[in-house]
């Protein structure tokens, strides 16, 4: 098995505890991957859906051993939590098993960058969706996890690799890409009026990047229908990668971000607006 190197690793809802957690694939890419940090970018474990269903198969079980493992190896790991396990809030500031748990952090890459890094359920404010059609999406989004399920089960027996139902239909559905470009346009917004140079999240479950005025914008997608993670080789370039470990998209070529205090005149501008 090929070892891929990595500075970093962003990865977000997981959702332990529920039975759409694709924990077997996140380990395999862990198996892969060895980090010297590894941030948790929220809904790690599913909180809100153990309330009513508590689930924790043996795969699950081993994921979480398994990132314990990472810190006491001397991985460090920053866990974030966001809203499924908002409940860890409480714990801000703590070291829990040789994991720190942060409301959000300032990421330094290898070539001088500077990200934030929040799971991205801050930003649900910025969204102009109707409240109904969020309800209405929330329950397809439910129905259609269920049918990912079957669909992968019978792949999996048939030999096939995993593959996103969820993702492919909601490519088709308007409504989906409209609040994925908002909820962008709000993360870029807060990186520029702070100052950085780009942001990290999850939350939305759609994994990718853009740019905005020298602004880079990184998703590192979800475990439970993309199965994708954001990864920071040591010279500090971004790279989306799958559950096997492959190369899926590389960040943008940001030609703003070349112009010295170019996120500094970004953050007077959006201050004045």
């Amino acid at each position: 098995m090929t070892r891929l190197t990595a500075r970093t690793l962003f990865v977000s809802d997981i959702h332990l505890g529920t039975r759409d957690c694709q924990a077997a694939l996140l380990a395999s890419l862990l198996r892969r991957v060895r980090p010297e940090r590894l941030y948790l970018v929220g809904d790690i474990i599913d909180l809100l859906a153990m309330r009513k269903r508590a689930v924790l198969p043996p795969d699950q079980q081993r994921l979480a051993a398994r990132l314990l493992r990472l810190a006491r190896g001397g991985c460090e790991i920053i866990y974030i939590p966001g809203n499924h396990d908002a409940a860890l809030r409480r714990l801000c500031g703590l070291r829990v098993h040789r994991v720190r748990i942060e409301r959000r952090a300032i990421h330094a890459t290898a070539d001088g960058r500077r990200l934030l890094v929040s799971h991205g359920d801050e930003f649900d404010t910025h969204v102009r969706i109707a409240p109904w059609l969020l309800a209405l999406g929330d329950g397809m989004h439910q129905f259609v996890l269920s049918l990912n399920r079957w669909c992968n089960r019978t792949r999996a027996l048939l030999g096939l690799p995993y593959w996103s139902l969820a993702s492919a239909l909601k490519r088709r559905v308007g409504a989906a890409q409209r609040y994925v470009a908002q909820f962008e346009q709000a993360a870029l917004h807060q990186a520029a009026r702070e100052g950085l140079d780009g942001y990290v999240g999850g939350h939305i479950h759609k994994a990718g990047f853009r740019g905005r005025d020298g602004v880079l914008y990184c998703n590192d997608g979800d475990w439970v229908e993309h199965c994708t993670a954001l990864l920071e080789t040591p010279d500090g370039h971004l790279q989306l990668i799958d559950w096997r470990g492959e190369v899926i998209e590389h960040e943008p070529v940001m030609a703003a971000s070349a112009v010295p205090g170019a996120t500094d005149v970004l953050a007077a501008a959006a201050r004045a607006s």
